[in-house]
């Protein structure tokens, strides 16, 4: 038993020294009588232009009487008695498992899975159809720099998955032990910045995509030193069923004998979708996120965010980011918001195109960009089978592939302001996608529900930011990579395939999770299912 304390508002400039003082202050104790106290939040509070401040929560034990502290305590802060449940892992089950767990797909949710089932000795297969993140880091730079597209060692696939080269953003709207364990394993695979906030509770915590590598890395080889095994440039392209059961995967390196896959394929395997179709898997069709990015000069977000002190806060705060709704018969919102960061070329597969964003530990780009998104229903498929949404998605990157001069990755793009006044002549101010752009009306790729909801809700936007939104912004697109059209299905109890025992769907690609926490904290869950039932093989 705790007590927590809530809504502690202090200015950014007070530095995290002085908590305690002001903690005991809350609590109506001196500091000598805290015992121990950890921050469990701090968010930052931009409301108020003149005066910017952190909110923070907290856990304190304290050498006292916590009882009696809690029934005096008075103030702006809400403090009461809490007492955190505690990360567990289940008890080995019973039930044989004659071969070692395989885990499709070395995402955060392949991982993370991976590891905990490795921590409790049930030595894993990790199978990555990508290359080591190593070589994985040197084909994504040849590619922007106009080198040749890599089908299997990009920005999607390789070891970390799409993750990797996302901008390494750990926000999660979990809580709980679960998602505390994932942020902890990640602090001690190189995931914590000397002198930034701490992952384990900033509510915006990032990493960048120069540091994520060095984390997938880690766990990798701890997942290695644990008697699991990694094998990459290993695609999965086929299941064996025997009586409605796994047997075991082919792969592109040959045959794998298996009774329990982890299906962690990340939301752009969609030769792996048209495979499981095929097996009759049970999938169903799911609404995803669809749209475009837009892009600002950095400076433009920090005054609009920051105030007329945005100067000051810049030094404090580093770049600033934001995020925006506009309602409407579909609702557009911004979606992985990159502060100081790039627009990339989210590509799997040739003949298609895509964009996506990053940026770096230090967020230092001159840009700050967005998805621009709308949550397509299932009725605007153009189809009603349950791969309709990702013929979509391949529908209009097929177009955008085309307008970007095919094997040049160019990306189309347009002033944000002509996207709503019509296409006008001339062309568009600089923009950080890498390979080039091209002019163009955006609408041509993109679906009609999406190119109406954009023309509604821009408006409102640049509402919001009184003016300041629309100008010099550009657009690029389509942003189509959000999140997967298709949920393959599972038993709410069990975590298994309703129609193949032994096939757990993970993470973003089995519509499970919604970004890099709430994938790995999918995938703890299953290896504690997994746990669970089986007993480890010899």
């Amino acid at each position: 038993m705790s007590i927590r304390v809530s809504n502690l508002r202090l200015p950014v400039e007070e530095p995290e020294a002085t908590l305690p003082a002001h903690l005991a202050r809350a609590l109506g104790v001196s500091s000598s009588e805290l015992a121990r106290w950890r921050i469990v939040r701090k968010a930052l509070d931009l409301r108020d232009k003149r005066q910017l401040r952190f909110v923070y929560n907290f856990d304190v034990s304290l050498k006292g009487n916590e009882g009696a502290v809690v029934s005096r305590a008075h103030g702006s802060e809400h403090v009461e008695l809490h007492e955190e449940p505690p990360f567990t892992m289940e008890a080995t089950g019973r039930a044989p498992l004659p071969h070692r767990p395989v885990v499709v797909g070395s995402g955060p949710g392949g991982l993370v899975c991976a590891y905990f089932l490795a921590q409790l000795g049930y030595k894993p297969i990790v199978l990555e159809r990508g290359t080591k993140v190593n070589d994985r880091i040197r084909d994504v730079k040849s590619f922007d720099g106009g080198g040749p597209f890599h089908p299997e060692s990009n920005y999607l696939f390789g070891e970390g998955g799409a993750g990797t080269f996302s901008d390494g953003k750990l926000t999660c709207r979990g809580t709980g032990p679960d998602v505390l364990r994932v942020l902890e394993l990640f602090a001690e695979c190189k995931g914590q910045q000397p002198g930034k906030p701490s992952i384990l509770y900033y509510h915006r915590p990032h990493l960048g995509s120069n540091r994520l590598p060095a984390v997938v890395k880690a766990i990798r080889q701890r997942i290695e030193d644990l008697g699991g095994e990694v094998r990459f440039l290993t695609r999965v392209e086929d299941m064996q069923l025997a009586n409605g059961r796994l047997t075991g995967v082919n792969t592109s390196s040959g045959f794998i004998p298996a009774s329990v896959v982890v299906l962690a394929i990340g939301h752009s395997a969609r030769d792996t979708y048209r495979m499981l179709a095929e097996r009759k898997v049970p999938m169903t069709p799911k609404p995803f996120q669809f749209g475009v990015r837009i892009e600002h000069r950095q400076d433009v977000v920090n005054e609009v965010q920051f105030g007329p002190r945005h100067e000051r806060f810049e030094e404090l705060l580093g770049n600033a980011d934001y995020s925006l709704v506009a309602s409407g018969r579909h609702d557009l919102f911004t979606f992985c918001m990159c502060a100081g960061g790039y627009i990339i070329p989210s590509v799997s597969k040739e003949g298609y195109f895509a964009t996506n964003g990053m940026s770096l530990s230090k967020r230092d780009s001159e840009f700050a960009n967005s998805g621009l998104v709308v949550t397509v229903p299932v009725e605007h498929f153009e189809g009603t089978d349950v791969l309709a949404g990702m013929r979509l998605q391949e529908k209009y990157e097929a177009k955008a592939f085309e307008i970007g001069r095919g094997a040049e990755y160019r990306s189309p793009v347009q002033r944000a302001r002509d996207f709503l006044r019509g296409p006008a002549g001339g062309g568009v101010p600089a923009c950080s996608y890498p390979r080039g752009v091209v002019p163009t009306d955006l609408r041509a790729v993109l679906p009609p529900v999406v190119a109406e909801a954009v023309a509604h809700g821009l408006p409102q936007m640049d509402r919001r930011w009184q003016g300041r939104f629309l100008a010099d912004a550009v657009l690029t697109g389509p942003e189509s990579r959000g999140s997967s059209p298709v949920r393959i299905d599972r038993d709410n109890d069990t975590r298994e395939s309703p129609g193949v025992p032994g096939l757990y769907p993970v993470g973003e690609g089995a519509g499970y999770a919604g970004g890099i926490v709430s994938a790995a904290v999918d995938g703890l869950r299953t290896a504690r299912a997994i746990v669970a039932k089986y007993a480890r093989s010899s």
